[in-house]
């Protein structure tokens, strides 16, 4: 290792289906280690962040976790940012013993799957409920419900956990059909599933194919309820969809309007550099750094003893709220409620101070 730098890897869709939001990693990991580094660094290190594109890609994502693991100066990584991507690379930095925090991946089984793995956002075993309990009964009111999804891994398992806790909640899913990533005409199957006659539809989607669907049911003179993960909690996803988008109902566990000063703070430097406001994503993966950074200042330059470290962080106060690492890595969440009105996200219910 360079005698004045700790080399954090990060794996993020820096070009591609999902670029906005590996952006949004980028511009958010970089601030948190500027920070660091501008009050001393770690142990009298800087932070150096190796940044490599993934472009969400499964394959790319795998050839990433094989460069990192396999220098010896990369300490930990963050990324990868959607389930699958960061599910290819588990295996290799599980076998090379490297951290991978991830921001955003929401796949029950990414952080059990090796003792290096851990995740911040949240897993849909807690998101899926809530959508279907707090948003589709108590705040959308509906009885019946169709689902148009990703065919990925994430996809998959948010439809699944989505659709089991609204039978539980008494809500009929009349149909759940898959799409393909990269895919841009979606009237055949929401034709489908319109037929079913279903009172709302649960996009399972990120924020370019969810702006286009929603265009797209509108155009058909589709009047239906509308909500989806926080997968779609972006402003491009906003910008995009126009007035096709207004009324979609999702979730969060952070709010522009937070009044924390540090939140606040990382709004308006993300701003500042970034040129639109920060999303859920941007402020987990800012997290993610200050997290890796705090496990180095206790546990020294050791890859393992970093692991420990984390594994043992209790109550870390980031700017998406208290963290507390389950035993398999991951973290319980709790959500608030977030509608597009007026062309801007705007929190509607909190449950996580309940």
């Amino acid at each position: 290792m360079a005698a004045s730098t700790i080399k954090i890897g990060l794996s993020a869709p820096i070009t591609g289906n999902y670029a906005e939001f590996g952006e949004n990693f980028q511009y958010a990991v970089q601030m948190a280690a500027e920070k660091i580094n501008a009050m001393g660094g770690i142990r009298g290190k800087n932070i150096e962040v190796i940044v490599m594109d993934s472009k969400s890609d499964p394959k790319e994502a795998a050839i990433i976790a094989q460069r990192f693991a396999q220098d010896p100066e990369i300490l930990a990584v963050i990324g990868d940012f959607t389930s699958t991507a960061s599910l290819a690379g588990a295996p290799i930095y599980e076998r090379y013993g490297v951290v991978q925090l991830s921001p955003t991946a929401s796949h029950p089984e990414f952080a059990p799957s090796g003792k290096y793995m851990f995740g911040i956002v949240g897993t849909q075993d807690a998101e899926g409920p809530f959508n279907a309990k707090y948003i589709a009964k108590e705040y959308l009111g509906i009885n019946s419900v169709g689902i148009i999804y990703i065919n990925n891994d994430w996809g998959n398992v948010t439809k699944d956990r989505f659709a089991k806790a609204a039978e539980e909640n008494g809500i009929k899913v009349t149909m759940a059909q898959p799409f393909l990533e990269g895919e841009r005409d979606f009237n055949a199957i929401l034709t489908k599933i319109r037929q079913t006659n279903p009172e709302g539809l649960f996009i399972a989607a990120m924020y370019n194919e969810g702006s286009l669907i929603c265009q797209q049911i509108r155009k058909m003179g589709w009047e239906v309820k509308l909500l989806a993960p926080s997968s779609v909690f972006s402003d491009s996803f906003i910008k995009l969809g126009g007035e096709a988008v207004e009324g979609v109902v999702t979730n969060t566990f952070f709010a522009l309007n937070d009044p924390d000063p540090r939140v606040q703070e990382f709004i308006q430097e993300f701003r500042k550099r970034a040129g639109r406001d920060p999303n859920l994503h941007a402020a987990c993966a800012y997290d993610a750094m200050m997290l890796i950074a705090e496990a180095i200042k206790r546990a020294g330059f050791d890859r393992k003893a970093i692991r420990d470290a984390l594994a043992e962080t209790k109550g870390f106060q980031g700017i998406t709220g208290s963290i507390t690492f389950t035993p398999v890595g991951d973290v319980v969440r709790k959500y608030k409620i977030m509608v597009v009105e007026n062309g801007q996200w705007v929190i509607k219910r909190d449950y996580t101070r309940d």
